[in-house]
């Protein structure tokens, strides 16, 4: 997670070497290496310790793992970076058990419910992410991040030719056109409203369980500032009109691409109609009643690695 300053969000402490990427040895001479650490990748989870922290591996523990690709070994590798010390971080691509469907539910909703079910010696990045440090929540950010664009970009979009790994693992080349397709990030933003009573506005999707709670977020559209986003989703899912706008940080959330851009803006109206569609209630909450009900279990607050808990307690003035 990399966010401002303005935030309590963990920071990625391990260099990325973009420079290293469009070395053709690069992962080959990093597996040679007693101090390459390697993490196992697949659908939004990676290998963990029982503790919650990333279990890594050495390259004569995962020489035996099933290919992310059977055509394209070269696909199971991605290059994370480098630590101070000079040590390689790899992320070992490991193919699903039983892929998520092409089609029907949208992915965050798989995802969610799939983290329950997880096996042993994994776990999903969204339970994960609360228990890792600075380092290891860049390096398994990353890490799920790159797994799911390779999921869904093995054919080029120019021609829908196949696509070929390149620079470990940033690099898709369509075979017949020579085009270069490069990870793609969707920017989202995730916003604490907050009303001239110094109350804050929280949503309940339709989707959710009961009693999950949460600032209210959306995509960018094509062509739209960061400021207007956050005026027109919370306009269209509660009827609020939002004036100022600033600000707070941001968090990488790959579930599959997506940059969560976190803003407090303040509230000129506060009546709510809901949009029905994508929030079944939303609701005014003082600093009392929102402990109140957390602490009774009336609700339920975002997890503690996610930007919009961050943006909750950072208006709440500490933790919940």
């Amino acid at each position: 997670m990399i966010p401002s300053d303005d935030l309590p969000l963990s920071r990625a402490d391990v260099d990325r070497a973009a420079h290293r990427r469009a070395d053709p040895d690069v992962v080959e001479n990093a597996l040679r290496a007693s101090s390459t650490r390697i993490v196992l990748v697949r659908g939004g989870s990676v290998g963990a310790t029982p503790e919650g922290s990333i279990a890594f591996r050495s390259a004569a523990e995962v020489a035996d793992l099933p290919h992310a690709d059977e055509s394209e070994p070269e696909a199971d590798w991605l290059l994370l970076g480098e630590d101070p010390q000079g040590a390689t971080y790899l992320a070992r691509r490991v193919p699903e058990p039983e892929p998520l469907p092409l089609a029907g539910e949208p992915s965050d909703v798989l995802v969610h419910g799939r983290a329950a079910a997880e096996p042993v010696g994994w776990a999903s990045l969204r339970v994960l992410g609360a228990t890792l440090d600075g380092a290891e929540a860049g390096l398994a950010t990353t890490a799920v991040a790159l797994d799911a664009w390779h999921d869904r970009h093995v054919r080029c979009p120019r021609c829908g030719a196949a696509t070929r790994v390149r620079q470990a693992g940033w690099i898709r080349v369509c075979v017949v056109d020579g085009s270069e397709h490069y990870p793609r990030t969707d920017p989202a933003v995730i916003m604490a409203v907050v009303d001239d009573a110094d109350r804050i506005l929280l949503g309940h999707a339709a989707q959710w369980a009961p009693g999950r709670w949460s600032t209210l977020a959306g995509f960018v559209e094509s062509g739209e500032s960061l400021e207007h986003a956050v005026r027109r989703e919370v306009l269209e899912e509660t009827g609020v009109v939002v004036g100022d706008v600033a600000y707070r940080g941001s968090q990488p959330w790959p579930f599959p691409a997506s940059l969560m851009l976190g803003f407090r803006a303040v509230a000129l109206t506060s009546d709510i109609v809901v949009d029905g569609v994508e929030l079944g209630d939303a609701r005014w909450f003082t600093r009392d009643e929102l402990a109140t009900a957390v602490a009774s279990g009336e609700v339920i607050p975002p997890g503690r690695a996610s930007i919009a808990r961050a943006l909750i307690e950072d208006w709440f003035g500490g933790p919940l």
